[in-house]
């Protein structure tokens, strides 16, 4: 059971929610949406099974903020806290569009915006008050610096228990490393994920997206929701402790055991896996390539029949992954004579009827088009105030209650701050007074 936070001057208390959770009237499908861009300062019609969360997002770039946003898509009220003149520097990568930054409107959706210099005494104080609201505080500074300023979990949990600080870095809160500058990129060349990428006899690749803060926004969520839970037994929040380092480790399979026990270290070898094969790409005869995997023996016995070697299934190798996978090289031989003499829409028509798994390699536009990512709304079209319609990834999962949504896109710096200042009791003057100075925006 989730319990909300009402505030009751300066502590939060936290009252079980049995019959309260919004319900969607929308039936259109499990990603239905609210399309409608709420130009105003006020609360938006939140959806989904978080609508009794509220998160404090002062984490910037991407491992915290996309946390943050997932929590939002699913109904919990996110304000994002930015400096009011240096923003969130997510704002100014990737790709702009009549100066507003793109990756900006799909991290930074459905959330409310407040800028607010966290380092200023007055700063501090306004946000010790939202603090006292709050379920969830989301922060990614190097550890100390809420310390510093007089904003470390003692002082926050004072005047709200049941508060749940999620801190993500890129080692964590302890060790040597603690303290160093993180990006996703070193945790990408540190955990091993680089050295297992690219070609054999190439270089360590990197991906060109941030996957390992992508990994760690998702363990974050987990954290979160698990300490929201435990909450509910023991009325107490919690600090969860996440270094981006850790989520990957974990991602990348049983390297680590595997070492353990048998000293061998996975190498880069392009496409192919050390667990079975076929697996890799494969050109067809009109220059498309497609991606076969084989990870049941059954598919991999039903896709040498396909291309025509039963006799291969014979061999006493064929009948384990790794087994297999030592035969990469006649096997990718086979696989790829038969589809290189075949058209794209012949060999996925094929494999289809064959039950092997084969799927097209797709750039963008071509997975935008599918008419599997359609059926699904797995790409959804939401209203700017600045650019007008514009197509985003849509919720992570449907959900047949509760499903979420995206009710707007990245929000403007401050665009909240009046209407948040004034749901703690702040008269005009005295906002006035914090712009004035410099504390907000």
């Amino acid at each position: 059971m989730i319990a909300a936070s009402v505030s009751t001057g300066q502590t939060a208390q936290y009252v079980p929610l049995t019959e309260t959770l919004f319900r969607s009237a929308d039936h259109r499908g499990p990603r239905a949406l609210v399309t409608a861009y709420l130009d105003n300062g006020s609360t938006d019609a939140r959806s989904g099974p978080l609508t009794d969360l509220k998160v404090l997002d002062i984490s910037t770039v991407l491992a915290g903020p996309f946390a943050a946003q997932v929590l939002g898509d699913y109904g919990a009220d996110v304000i994002k806290i930015e400096h009011p003149t240096k923003g969130d520097s997510l704002r100014g990568q990737g790709t702009q569009v009549r100066g507003e930054g793109l990756w900006w409107k799909i991290v930074n959706r459905n959330k409310r915006n407040l800028a607010l210099y966290l380092g200023h005494p007055d700063g501090a104080a306004i946000f010790t008050q939202l603090a006292a609201t709050a379920d969830v505080i989301i922060e990614n500074f190097r550890p100390g610096t809420l310390e510093r300023w007089g904003l470390g979990y003692d002082v926050l949990s004072a005047g709200n228990p049941g508060l749940v600080l999620c801190r993500v870095t890129g080692f964590g809160q302890t060790g040597p490393y603690s303290g160093r500058p993180a990006f996703g990129t070193l945790v990408e060349a540190m955990s091993g994920f680089a050295h297992m990428t690219g070609e054999a006899d190439g270089p360590p690749t990197l991906p060109p997206f941030g996957l390992a803060d992508s990994v760690a926004s998702l363990a974050a969520v987990n954290g979160i929701m698990m300490a929201i839970h435990e909450r509910s037994n023991s009325g107490k929040g919690q600090v969860i402790d996440l270094a981006i380092l850790e989520p990957l480790a974990a991602a990348l399979g049983p390297h680590i055991v595997t070492y353990d026990q048998t000293g061998s270290i996975v190498r880069r070898n392009g496409n192919r896996s050390s667990n079975n094969a076929p697996r890799n790409t494969y050109k067809t005869s009109d220059g498309r390539w497609v991606a076969v995997s084989s990870s049941a023996d059954s598919i991999a016995r039903r896709a040498m029949e396909l291309v025509g070697h039963p006799e291969v299934c014979d061999e006493p190798w064929f009948a384990t992954g790794a087994g297999r996978a030592e035969h990469a090289d006649l096997i990718d031989d086979h696989v790829a004579a038969w589809i290189g003499a075949r058209p794209l829409k012949q060999v996925i028509t094929e494999f289809a009827a064959a039950e092997v798994a084969l799927a097209p390699v797709y750039d963008v536009e071509q997975y935008m088009a599918d008419e599997q990512v359609e059926a699904r709304n797995a790409v959804a079209t939401v209203s700017d105030p600045i650019l007008g319609e514009i197509k985003m990834q849509n919720i992570l999962f449907g959900m047949s209650d509760t499903p979420g949504g995206i009710r707007h896109t990245g929000r403007a710096i401050g665009a909240d701050t009046d209407s948040i200042l004034d749901e703690l009791g702040f008269d005009t003057s005295h906002v006035e007074n914090l712009r004035a100075a410099g504390v907000i925006a």
